[in-house]
Protein backbone atom coordinates (compact mmCIF):
# COMPACT_ATOMS: atom_id res chain seq x y z
CA UNK A 1 0.00 0.00 0.00
CA UNK A 2 1.01 3.51 -0.59
CA UNK A 3 2.34 6.66 1.46
CA UNK A 4 -0.86 8.19 0.17
CA UNK A 5 -2.83 5.40 0.82
CA UNK A 6 -2.01 4.53 4.78
CA UNK A 7 -1.75 8.54 5.87
CA UNK A 8 -3.94 9.49 8.75
CA UNK A 9 -5.96 12.44 7.69
CA UNK A 10 -7.76 14.40 10.49
CA UNK A 11 -9.58 17.29 8.76
CA UNK A 12 -11.87 19.88 11.21
CA UNK A 13 -13.86 20.62 7.89
CA UNK A 14 -14.67 18.46 4.92
CA UNK A 15 -11.98 16.31 3.47
CA UNK A 16 -11.04 17.71 0.08
CA UNK A 17 -8.62 15.25 -2.95
CA UNK A 18 -5.52 14.70 -1.87
CA UNK A 19 -4.80 13.19 -5.43
CA UNK A 20 -3.18 16.32 -7.08
CA UNK A 21 -0.90 19.50 -6.91
CA UNK A 22 -1.87 22.72 -6.34
CA UNK A 23 -3.65 23.59 -3.40
CA UNK A 24 -6.32 26.24 -4.30
CA UNK A 25 -8.88 27.97 -1.65
CA UNK A 26 -11.62 29.78 -2.34
CA UNK A 27 -11.18 33.65 -1.79
CA UNK A 28 -12.51 34.89 1.46
CA UNK A 29 -14.60 37.79 1.33
CA UNK A 30 -12.61 41.50 0.88
CA UNK A 31 -13.12 42.00 4.63
CA UNK A 32 -11.30 38.25 5.49
CA UNK A 33 -8.19 36.94 4.91
CA UNK A 34 -8.03 33.92 6.80
CA UNK A 35 -8.28 30.40 4.70
CA UNK A 36 -7.80 26.63 5.52
CA UNK A 37 -7.73 24.11 7.77
CA UNK A 38 -4.86 22.89 9.37
CA UNK A 39 -4.85 19.14 8.93
CA UNK A 40 -2.66 16.46 10.88
CA UNK A 41 -1.29 13.14 9.59
CA UNK A 42 0.35 10.67 11.38
CA UNK A 43 3.90 9.27 9.77
CA UNK A 44 3.24 5.06 8.74
CA UNK A 45 4.83 3.01 11.40
CA UNK A 46 7.30 1.36 8.53
CA UNK A 47 7.95 4.63 6.50
CA UNK A 48 11.64 5.65 5.61
CA UNK A 49 10.67 8.37 3.74
CA UNK A 50 12.26 11.67 4.64
CA UNK A 51 10.14 14.92 5.14
CA UNK A 52 10.58 15.78 1.63
CA UNK A 53 8.56 13.11 0.54
CA UNK A 54 6.13 14.61 2.90
CA UNK A 55 6.16 17.72 1.71
CA UNK A 56 6.11 17.13 -1.93
CA UNK A 57 2.87 15.45 -0.94
CA UNK A 58 0.74 17.65 0.72
CA UNK A 59 2.07 20.85 -1.40
CA UNK A 60 4.60 21.95 1.34
CA UNK A 61 8.32 23.69 1.53
CA UNK A 62 10.31 21.65 3.92
CA UNK A 63 10.46 25.24 5.63
CA UNK A 64 6.94 24.70 6.33
CA UNK A 65 6.98 21.69 8.07
CA UNK A 66 10.17 22.39 10.06
CA UNK A 67 8.12 25.93 11.18
CA UNK A 68 4.80 23.74 12.10
CA UNK A 69 6.47 20.58 13.62
CA UNK A 70 9.68 22.04 15.71
CA UNK A 71 12.27 19.16 16.64
CA UNK A 72 10.58 16.94 13.36
CA UNK A 73 14.03 14.98 11.98
CA UNK A 74 14.57 16.37 8.49
CA UNK A 75 15.82 13.36 7.39
CA UNK A 76 13.64 10.92 8.52
CA UNK A 77 10.81 11.97 10.45
CA UNK A 78 9.45 9.57 13.13
CA UNK A 79 7.31 6.73 12.41
CA UNK A 80 4.22 6.76 14.16
CA UNK A 81 4.03 10.13 14.84
CA UNK A 82 1.86 12.60 14.17
CA UNK A 83 2.40 15.64 12.09
CA UNK A 84 1.30 18.60 11.56
CA UNK A 85 0.59 20.32 8.06
CA UNK A 86 -0.23 23.91 7.84
CA UNK A 87 -3.15 24.63 5.30
CA UNK A 88 -4.28 26.95 7.30
CA UNK A 89 -3.35 30.67 6.45
CA UNK A 90 -3.67 34.06 6.05
CA UNK A 91 -3.69 35.93 3.00
CA UNK A 92 -0.85 38.87 2.43
CA UNK A 93 -0.90 42.08 2.98
CA UNK A 94 -1.13 43.00 -1.07
CA UNK A 95 -3.72 42.94 -3.64
CA UNK A 96 -5.37 39.92 -5.13
CA UNK A 97 -4.11 40.05 -8.30
CA UNK A 98 -1.58 37.91 -10.45
CA UNK A 99 1.16 36.53 -8.93
CA UNK A 100 2.32 37.73 -4.86
CA UNK A 101 5.97 35.88 -4.03
CA UNK A 102 6.31 36.11 -0.17
CA UNK A 103 9.62 35.12 0.31
CA UNK A 104 9.66 35.41 4.20
CA UNK A 105 7.42 31.94 4.45
CA UNK A 106 8.06 31.15 1.18
CA UNK A 107 5.30 30.53 -0.71
CA UNK A 108 3.68 31.84 -4.26
CA UNK A 109 -0.10 32.97 -4.41
CA UNK A 110 -1.20 32.97 -7.58
CA UNK A 111 -5.22 34.83 -8.24
CA UNK A 112 -6.20 33.61 -11.35
CA UNK A 113 -8.45 36.35 -12.86
CA UNK A 114 -12.03 36.44 -12.63
CA UNK A 115 -11.94 32.24 -10.72
CA UNK A 116 -12.44 33.69 -7.04
CA UNK A 117 -9.91 31.41 -6.39
CA UNK A 118 -6.07 31.63 -4.91
CA UNK A 119 -3.41 28.78 -5.69
CA UNK A 120 -0.57 28.69 -3.10
CA UNK A 121 2.60 27.02 -4.35
CA UNK A 122 6.18 26.00 -2.20
CA UNK A 123 8.83 27.89 -3.57
CA UNK A 124 12.54 27.73 -3.17
CA UNK A 125 14.47 31.12 -2.91
CA UNK A 126 17.75 32.74 -3.58
CA UNK A 127 20.35 32.05 -0.84
CA UNK A 128 22.19 34.84 1.79
CA UNK A 129 23.95 36.79 -0.42
CA UNK A 130 22.01 35.98 -3.76
CA UNK A 131 18.46 37.15 -2.49
CA UNK A 132 15.74 36.72 -4.36
CA UNK A 133 13.48 40.40 -4.68
CA UNK A 134 11.64 41.29 -1.36
CA UNK A 135 10.11 44.84 -2.60
CA UNK A 136 9.02 44.71 -6.29
CA UNK A 137 6.34 45.12 -8.74
CA UNK A 138 6.96 43.64 -11.97
CA UNK A 139 5.42 41.05 -14.62
CA UNK A 140 5.26 38.28 -16.51
CA UNK A 141 7.65 38.86 -19.45
CA UNK A 142 7.72 36.05 -21.52
CA UNK A 143 7.82 31.95 -20.84
CA UNK A 144 9.18 29.24 -22.40
CA UNK A 145 9.13 25.72 -22.58
CA UNK A 146 12.18 23.59 -22.56
CA UNK A 147 14.82 26.72 -21.48
CA UNK A 148 18.00 26.37 -21.76
CA UNK A 149 20.61 28.27 -19.39
CA UNK A 150 24.16 30.19 -19.69
CA UNK A 151 25.72 30.35 -16.34
CA UNK A 152 27.21 34.04 -15.75
CA UNK A 153 30.70 34.72 -15.48
CA UNK A 154 30.48 35.11 -11.87
CA UNK A 155 28.56 31.53 -11.34
CA UNK A 156 31.39 29.78 -13.43
CA UNK A 157 34.38 31.57 -10.97
CA UNK A 158 32.34 31.25 -7.78
CA UNK A 159 32.06 27.02 -9.24
CA UNK A 160 35.34 26.62 -9.93
CA UNK A 161 36.60 28.00 -6.68
CA UNK A 162 34.95 25.08 -5.37
CA UNK A 163 36.78 22.68 -8.01
CA UNK A 164 33.10 22.24 -9.81
CA UNK A 165 33.38 23.26 -14.08
CA UNK A 166 29.78 24.39 -15.49
CA UNK A 167 29.50 23.98 -19.04
CA UNK A 168 29.04 27.18 -21.28
CA UNK A 169 25.30 26.49 -21.92
CA UNK A 170 23.26 23.81 -20.24
CA UNK A 171 20.90 22.27 -22.44
CA UNK A 172 17.61 22.21 -22.66
CA UNK A 173 15.89 18.89 -20.61
CA UNK A 174 15.53 16.97 -17.62
CA UNK A 175 19.00 17.21 -16.45
CA UNK A 176 18.91 21.79 -16.83
CA UNK A 177 18.76 23.17 -13.41
CA UNK A 178 15.82 25.82 -14.54
CA UNK A 179 13.90 22.61 -14.78
CA UNK A 180 11.29 22.10 -18.05
CA UNK A 181 9.38 25.32 -17.68
CA UNK A 182 10.61 29.07 -17.17
CA UNK A 183 8.49 32.39 -16.89
CA UNK A 184 11.20 35.11 -16.99
CA UNK A 185 9.99 37.94 -14.92
CA UNK A 186 11.68 41.48 -15.26
CA UNK A 187 15.22 41.67 -16.83
CA UNK A 188 17.13 39.27 -14.58
CA UNK A 189 15.12 36.51 -13.07
CA UNK A 190 12.90 34.22 -13.15
CA UNK A 191 10.21 31.73 -11.43
CA UNK A 192 11.23 28.33 -13.21
CA UNK A 193 11.51 24.42 -12.31
CA UNK A 194 14.32 22.37 -10.89
CA UNK A 195 16.84 19.26 -12.09
CA UNK A 196 16.58 18.41 -8.02
CA UNK A 197 14.42 16.51 -5.97
CA UNK A 198 15.30 18.76 -2.96
CA UNK A 199 15.06 22.79 -2.36
CA UNK A 200 11.51 23.51 -1.99
CA UNK A 201 11.20 25.86 0.81
CA UNK A 202 14.75 26.77 1.10
CA UNK A 203 17.09 29.11 0.24
CA UNK A 204 18.68 27.12 -2.63
CA UNK A 205 18.78 29.23 -5.71
CA UNK A 206 21.09 32.38 -7.10
CA UNK A 207 18.25 34.58 -6.66
CA UNK A 208 15.49 32.77 -8.79
CA UNK A 209 12.20 31.57 -7.60
CA UNK A 210 12.23 28.16 -7.82
CA UNK A 211 9.00 25.58 -8.15
CA UNK A 212 8.82 21.63 -8.28
CA UNK A 213 7.92 19.92 -11.79
CA UNK A 214 4.35 19.83 -12.00
CA UNK A 215 3.73 23.11 -9.83
CA UNK A 216 5.75 25.22 -12.37
CA UNK A 217 3.75 23.03 -15.32
CA UNK A 218 0.77 24.61 -13.95
CA UNK A 219 1.78 28.08 -13.63
CA UNK A 220 3.35 27.47 -17.60
CA UNK A 221 -0.11 26.47 -18.46
CA UNK A 222 -2.61 29.17 -16.81
CA UNK A 223 -0.47 32.07 -16.11
CA UNK A 224 -0.41 34.73 -19.06
CA UNK A 225 1.96 36.47 -20.38
CA UNK A 226 2.05 40.16 -18.90
CA UNK A 227 0.20 38.96 -15.41
CA UNK A 228 1.61 41.35 -12.62
CA UNK A 229 3.65 39.71 -10.71
CA UNK A 230 4.50 41.25 -6.62
CA UNK A 231 7.61 40.06 -4.22
CA UNK A 232 7.06 41.13 -0.63
CA UNK A 233 9.18 40.30 2.53
CA UNK A 234 5.75 39.50 5.05
CA UNK A 235 7.01 37.55 7.82
CA UNK A 236 4.12 38.58 10.35
CA UNK A 237 0.65 39.50 8.58
CA UNK A 238 -2.00 39.65 10.95
CA UNK A 239 -5.86 39.79 10.26
CA UNK A 240 -9.14 40.77 12.16
CA UNK A 241 -12.09 38.34 10.56
CA UNK A 242 -15.78 39.78 10.13
CA UNK A 243 -16.71 37.98 13.64
CA UNK A 244 -13.88 40.18 15.52
CA UNK A 245 -11.67 36.95 16.10
CA UNK A 246 -8.04 38.16 15.39
CA UNK A 247 -4.76 36.16 13.97
CA UNK A 248 -1.50 36.78 13.83
CA UNK A 249 0.69 34.27 12.08
CA UNK A 250 4.76 34.24 12.22
CA UNK A 251 7.71 33.04 10.33
CA UNK A 252 11.00 33.21 10.94
CA UNK A 253 12.58 36.60 8.78
CA UNK A 254 15.04 35.87 6.36
CA UNK A 255 18.37 35.95 7.52
CA UNK A 256 20.52 39.17 6.45
CA UNK A 257 23.69 38.25 7.37
CA UNK A 258 26.04 35.05 7.78
CA UNK A 259 25.99 36.01 11.51
CA UNK A 260 21.99 35.87 11.74
CA UNK A 261 21.82 32.64 9.72
CA UNK A 262 24.24 31.08 11.94
CA UNK A 263 23.01 32.46 15.67
CA UNK A 264 21.49 30.79 18.03
CA UNK A 265 19.11 33.78 19.04
CA UNK A 266 16.10 34.25 16.56
CA UNK A 267 16.05 37.25 13.84
CA UNK A 268 14.39 39.78 15.47
CA UNK A 269 10.79 40.62 13.97
CA UNK A 270 9.54 44.04 12.78
CA UNK A 271 5.62 44.52 13.00
CA UNK A 272 3.76 46.48 10.46
CA UNK A 273 1.71 49.44 11.21
CA UNK A 274 -0.96 46.69 9.70
CA UNK A 275 0.23 44.16 12.27
CA UNK A 276 0.47 46.62 14.54
CA UNK A 277 -2.87 47.76 14.20
CA UNK A 278 -4.34 44.44 14.34
CA UNK A 279 -2.49 43.51 17.95
CA UNK A 280 -3.54 46.88 19.86
CA UNK A 281 -7.54 45.87 20.03
CA UNK A 282 -8.48 45.74 24.00
CA UNK A 283 -9.65 41.96 23.31
CA UNK A 284 -5.86 40.87 22.66
CA UNK A 285 -4.19 38.61 25.04
CA UNK A 286 -0.70 39.58 25.46
CA UNK A 287 0.24 35.96 26.79
CA UNK A 288 -1.37 35.04 23.54
CA UNK A 289 0.74 37.41 21.39
CA UNK A 290 4.06 36.49 23.05
CA UNK A 291 3.25 32.71 22.65
CA UNK A 292 3.20 33.43 19.12
CA UNK A 293 6.32 35.38 18.92
CA UNK A 294 7.84 32.88 20.37
CA UNK A 295 6.99 29.90 18.83
CA UNK A 296 6.70 31.10 15.38
CA UNK A 297 4.96 28.25 14.20
CA UNK A 298 3.84 29.58 10.57
CA UNK A 299 0.45 28.71 11.31
CA UNK A 300 -2.82 31.39 12.05
CA UNK A 301 -2.79 31.77 16.11
CA UNK A 302 -6.26 33.20 17.56
CA UNK A 303 -4.78 35.92 19.97
CA UNK A 304 -8.47 36.69 21.39
CA UNK A 305 -11.29 34.73 22.47
CA UNK A 306 -11.14 31.03 23.62
CA UNK A 307 -7.67 29.95 25.26
CA UNK A 308 -7.80 26.74 23.15
CA UNK A 309 -7.09 28.44 20.34
CA UNK A 310 -4.10 29.52 20.68
CA UNK A 311 -1.22 27.56 19.46
CA UNK A 312 1.14 25.82 22.48
CA UNK A 313 4.24 27.70 23.18
CA UNK A 314 6.91 25.36 20.98
CA UNK A 315 11.12 26.10 20.52
CA UNK A 316 11.99 29.10 17.63
CA UNK A 317 13.44 27.20 14.57
CA UNK A 318 16.08 28.43 12.84
CA UNK A 319 15.65 30.24 9.57
CA UNK A 320 15.06 28.74 6.87
CA UNK A 321 17.91 26.43 6.11
CA UNK A 322 20.39 26.41 2.61
CA UNK A 323 20.77 23.43 1.22
CA UNK A 324 24.70 22.56 1.45
CA UNK A 325 26.80 23.47 -1.08
CA UNK A 326 27.57 20.04 -2.53
CA UNK A 327 24.28 19.64 -3.53
CA UNK A 328 23.52 23.05 -4.98
CA UNK A 329 22.83 22.07 -8.49
CA UNK A 330 20.82 25.24 -9.93
CA UNK A 331 22.78 28.48 -11.15
CA UNK A 332 21.93 31.82 -12.07
CA UNK A 333 22.16 32.35 -15.54
CA UNK A 334 22.03 34.40 -18.06
CA UNK A 335 16.03 35.27 -21.04
CA UNK A 336 17.73 33.65 -24.17
CA UNK A 337 20.39 35.65 -22.12
CA UNK A 338 18.60 36.66 -18.65
CA UNK A 339 20.05 35.77 -15.56
CA UNK A 340 18.02 32.91 -14.24
CA UNK A 341 -16.38 34.58 9.82
CA UNK A 342 -18.05 31.75 9.14
CA UNK A 343 -16.05 28.35 9.17
CA UNK A 344 -13.11 28.31 6.91
CA UNK A 345 -13.74 26.84 3.36
CA UNK A 346 -11.40 23.87 2.86
CA UNK A 347 -8.90 24.10 0.34
CA UNK A 348 -9.03 21.88 -2.32
CA UNK A 349 -6.01 20.37 -4.60
CA UNK A 350 -5.85 20.00 -8.49
CA UNK A 351 -4.00 19.20 -11.23
CA UNK A 352 -1.47 22.01 -11.69
CA UNK A 353 -1.03 21.71 -14.79
CA UNK A 354 10.28 40.89 -21.67
CA UNK A 355 14.09 41.96 -22.42
CA UNK A 356 14.42 40.65 -25.91
CA UNK A 357 15.41 37.39 -25.99
CA UNK A 358 19.34 36.66 -27.50
CA UNK A 359 20.24 33.64 -28.19
CA UNK A 360 20.21 31.31 -25.00
CA UNK A 361 18.16 31.79 -22.24
CA UNK A 362 19.29 32.54 -18.50
CA UNK A 363 17.98 33.40 -15.15
CA UNK A 364 19.68 34.11 -11.98
CA UNK A 365 18.47 30.69 -11.10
Amino acid sequence: MSIRAILTLVVAAAAFSQTALAVVYPLPAPNSRLVGENIQVTIPSDSTDALEHFAAQYQMGLSNLLEANPGIDVYLPKPGSTMTVPQQLILPDAPREGIVINSAEMRLYYYPKGSKTVVVLPIGIGQLGKDTPINWVTSVQRKKERPTWTPTAAMHAEYAARGEFLPQVYPAGPDNPMGLYALYIGNLYAIHGTNANFGIGLRVSHGCVRLRDKDIKYLFDHVPVGTRVQFINEPVKATVEPDGSRYVEIHNPLSRTEEEFNSETPAPLKLTPVVTKVLADASVSESAVNQALQSRMGMPTKVNGAEENIAPIAPAVPAAPQAPAIQQTNAPATPDNAQPAAPQAQPTITDAAPAAAAATDASKS
